[in-house]
């Protein structure tokens, strides 16, 4: 498991002047896992389970491969998710191609959201925390998203057939607390992940707009007052 100290990394705060200063500490090497049977369940499904798992999905009517989506009913807040197919590094396939899908990322996600609090793109996933009005509306903005940089992707490597993304999912916020824990968990998923350790280091997230808008002193009460333990351990494990 990660262990993580503190927070952040030093950026110049253009509003008040102020250097805001965070440490990381990591617990353990990420190395990126290499074999995909460790990164899907189903893989590990004999026929038999395959079968029984088909079915049951089949007589709750929810999608056979694909998450259900669902708009909640007490909240407009949600973490949005979405990977690349097997978790390959497509995104990452150059820093251009990070950059540009980071722009149209939140692109889509401002122009269907009241808010986009927090967004973290690396190689093979991303996540974003947004307040908006229909999850499902968003949802199906990023598909279109997802169709139109599988297309020009495959292009580019020519690959053309090739699936690049499997769809997006929403987790609904349960709670304040529920909310300022993702909040810490999008901002720091590069360093979760072994990329950096410190948020700022990373370019393709809002890490240093988010220090600047709120402070050293409140960003620094967040995250030691909603500390992550094993959130994202079952579905975003570190070595992926």
């Amino acid at each position: 498991m990660v262990v993580v100290a503190c927070v952040l990394g030093s950026v110049n705060c253009q509003e008040c002047s102020q250097v805001v200063q965070y440490e990381i500490i990591l617990g353990q090497d990420h190395t990126m896992a290499t074999d995909p049977n460790q990164m899907y369940r189903w893989r590990k499904l004999n026929e038999d389970q395959r079968k029984a798992v088909l079915e049951r999905r089949q007589q709750e009517h929810r999608p056979w491969h694909s998450p259900p989506h669902y708009e909640s009913e007490s909240t407009t807040c949600y973490m949005i998710t979405a990977a690349c197919f097997e978790h390959r590094h497509v995104i990452g396939h150059s820093q251009e191609r990070m950059a540009t899908f980071e722009r149209d990322l939140v692109e889509v996600l401002t122009a269907r959201s009241t808010s986009a609090f927090a967004w973290c793109v690396l190689p093979n996933h991303y996540h974003a925390l947004v307040d908006t009005p229909s999850v499902k509306q968003l949802l199906a903005d990023l598909g279109r998203l997802h169709g139109k940089s599988s297309f020009t992707w495959n292009g580019e490597e020519d690959g053309r057939g090739r699936q690049i993304w499997c769809n997006a999912a929403e987790t609904a916020m349960k709670s304040e607390g529920h909310y300022y824990a993702s909040l810490n968990y999008v901002l720091n998923n590069a360093v979760h992940h072994g990329y950096i350790k410190l948020w700022t280091d990373w370019p393709y997230c809002n890490a240093k707009e988010y220090i600047e808008a709120i402070g050293r002193d409140k960003a620094k009460r967040i995250w030691l007052s909603y500390p992550l333990h094993d959130y994202g351990k079952d579905w975003d494990p570190a070595n992926l």
